[in-house]
């Protein structure tokens, strides 16, 4: 098989790679295509709690749920009304409420209910709840700041989404341009040759192009998978174009005929860049059976981003090298990294310290990684930035506000009227918007002009809005929902609760359940893999003991530190760090495997260490700079902390695969043989 594909690659390989080049230009040009969401809300099921009460708000209600606050300082009731004008005739803004929406201004403020009032005109400062159009926040948001000026402010989802849509490209862009120098200069370092880093770095290119390009078949991705995909595509996939082209310089020094070569390096490296795509390929494939939806879109892009780095590799790389070849001969140097020897017999004397360390840190730190506390949305802006400092001026005269949308059944205003004292009545609740103090529990609202009641009437609904003096999650805003809704039942037998706040409650429920299917599939289909490459019981157990301590270790640290942690960012690196690091424990058990089949183990685990350390320091050299270089340049807190883990996690699995495996795989070498198909291991003692 390997002689049929190389043969045939050769024989094309200049209409290979012409072809590879053409779908990677089209892929890059019709990735501007694909639409960009950046609300996280969207990605929970259709049958969510909160999903289920938008649609039924939306049938019932043409005022849509408000997405921002605007702030007016320094203004009478008159400027307030002239500044609610403005913002209302701006394309793209709807639902502008104020006090006019819920009281008659010719009524003396003073005597009208001050807790209602302070909701939205405190120290002649006046607070406007308005709608923002999904997909054009940015630009509205733009018309918004023009309205308002700098001395003004504006918080809310609409605001994050905003800053978003802002930043996520051109964060990306800068990170690519950080990322891609330091990435040659490691691959430098690692090669004989000045320009060979270019033909890794066109190989994983031109996938990462192609993949992006087949998200038009999709129509639309996450902001998460648009900032996150291509730079870990690039990090975990290009160890495969390093397996092939290193085995290819091997050949080459055996070998004149450069297409000869190139065969029998794909036939050499083969094996191992299929057990090492097919790890990640399926360790990713978890991710798309979430029930939150941005892992699985995350998790698509990814599959298809290892698929397709793969076919790169193993078909397009060895036309170009071949095609090229002379480039690399031109520009060969002599090795800039001195060989690692003795380091085998160095790491070896810390063996039994390091096994003792393992048994020592793996229950805390298991422990410790499930008693983080979790933020579920993107969290505050930094204070530092407008937005930042908005919220903060928003806060400091209005205090925390966090709307809560509830509808319940209509048509008895004695029942409501006792519901929204009891919601008044509950800690941490400001007010309660609701007709019945808004306008009159003894006023029929069909006796009124149908501007006055459409905010809290439809056909079968009344809503009301409660504002809650806490953030938009944490303990403190979920246990508030739950007695929000508590309350409510109480008096109705089918309520509806939706907002922001509420969204967040069913992500964090949601996202819960995924964990555990989530990380039991990736475990059960990289065992089975390991399983099959290996053809062994144990080195599976061994391999993921030894990279499931270290995802433990990573994740744990915020616990220690007493910092929140993004659960998305957590529940991702749960399966990327497994999945992309477990290729780390293969180069290595794979080299032992062969060696301990003509040595005692010690000496085995020593050639070992000395041969492969530094290949597997340059992958994780690699993808810890793509972690590190993704939490220095992203503002958006979920890509940052994906970032951090992930950089954090390369060095914590390479710790472990150096220093932690080497004793693992001796202390039970004998297990191991029995445990092993044909392990065929050397029978002259240890």
């Amino acid at each position: 098989m390997y002689r049929s594909l190389s043969s045939r690659v050769m024989k094309h390989r200049k209409s290979i790679v012409s072809s590879f080049f053409i779908l990677a230009i089209i892929g890059g040009i019709v990735q501007f295509a694909v639409s960009v969401n950046y609300n996280l809300v969207d990605y929970l099921p259709e049958d969510a709690p909160s999903t289920v009460a938008v649609d039924v708000m939306e049938e019932e209600f043409d005022d849509p749920v408000a997405n921002a606050r605007v702030m007016i300082r320094d203004v009478s009731v008159a400027e307030a009304l002239d500044y609610k004008r403005k913002l209302e005739a701006i394309d793209g803004v709807s639902g502008v409420m104020w006090l006019d929406d819920l009281m008659d201004m010719k009524i003396p403020l003073e005597m009208a209910d001050q807790d209602a009032i302070e909701s939205y005109y405190k120290q002649e400062n006046a607070l406007f709840s308005l709608r923002v159009r999904e997909g054009d926040e940015a630009a509205i948001m733009d018309q918004i700041y023009d309205v308002i000026g700098e001395e003004n402010a504006v918080t809310g989802e609409a605001v994050n989404t905003a800053v978003s849509q802002k930043m996520a490209f051109k964060e990306t862009l800068f990170a690519a341009s950080l990322l891609v120098p330091i990435i040659i200069v490691i691959l430098i370092l690692s090669t004989n040759s000045w320009v060979e880093p270019l033909f890794f770095l066109t190989a994983i290119g031109v996938s990462i192009l192609i993949n992006l390009g087949t998200n038009i078949f999709i129509g639309e991705v996450s902001f998460v998978t648009q900032s996150v995909a291509p730079i870990l595509q690039l990090a975990v996939s290009l160890d495969y174009a390093i397996f092939l082209l290193h085995s290819f310089s091997d050949f080459r020094r055996r070998v004149s005929d450069p297409a000869k070569a190139m065969g029998l390096a794909m036939k050499e490296s083969f094996p191992a860049i299929t057990a090492s795509a097919s790890t990640t390929f399926f360790g990713f494939m978890a991710l798309t059976f979430m029930n939150f939806e941005i892992g699985a879109d995350l998790g698509l892009n990814l599959v298809k981003g290892i698929f397709l780095s793969y076919v790169s590799v193993m078909i397009f790389l060895p036309a170009l090298t071949v095609t090229f070849y002379h480039w690399i001969d031109r520009t060969s140097h002599r090795p800039l990294v001195p060989e690692f020897k003795n380091v085998g017999r160095r790491v070896l004397k810390v063996r039994i310290p390091a096994f003792l360390l393992l048994l020592v840190i793996i229950i805390p730190a298991f422990l410790a990684q499930s008693q983080t506390t979790f933020l579920y949305g993107v969290g505050d802006q930094p204070e530092h930035t407008r937005a930042g400092k908005d919220q903060v001026a928003i806060e400091e005269i209005f205090g925390k506000q966090t709307p809560v949308v509830l509808m319940v059944p209509n048509g008895d205003i004695a029942r409501e009227e006792k519901l929204v004292q009891a919601l008044e009545e509950l800690p941490r609740v400001s007010s309660v918007d609701a007709y019945v103090n808004a306008v009159s529990p003894v006023i029929p609202s069909d006796y009124l002009d149908e501007k006055v009641t459409e905010p809290f009437y439809s056909e079968t609904f009344a809503r009301m809005i409660v504002h809650a003096e806490t953030d938009t999650e944490g303990d403190a805003a979920f246990s508030l929902i739950e007695k929000i809704e508590k309350t409510a039942e109480s008096y109705y037998d089918k309520v509806y609760i939706l907002g922001e706040s509420v969204s967040l409650y069913d992500i964090k429920h949601t996202v819960e359940k995924d964990n555990h299917l989530v990380n039991l599939l990736t475990v059960v289909t990289i065992a089975v893999i390991l399983l099959i490459t290996f053809r062994s019981v144990s080195i599976p157990v061994v391999l993921l003991m030894t990279i499931q301590a270290s995802v433990w270790v990573n994740l744990s640290v915020p616990y220690f530190m007493d910092a929140s942690l993004v659960y998305i960012g957590y529940l991702l690196i749960s399966t990327i760090q497994l999945a992309a690091t477990v290729d780390y424990g293969i180069l290595f058990t794979e080299k032992y495997r062969s060696l301990r089949q003509h040595m005692p183990a010690l000496k085995a685990i020593k050639q070992t260490i000395d041969e492969k350390i530094f290949a597997i320091f340059i992958s994780a050299s690699i993808l810890s700079s793509v972690g590190f270089i993704l939490w220095l340049t992203s503002t958006n807190p979920i890509v940052s902390s994906i970032g951090l883990l992930l950089g954090r996690g390369a060095l914590l699995a390479f710790g472990m695969v150096v220093f932690v495996l080497p004793a693992l795989l001796v202390i039970f070498d004998r297990v191991i043989e029995k445990t092993t198909w044909k392990a065929n291991f050397y029978k002259g003692g240890k």
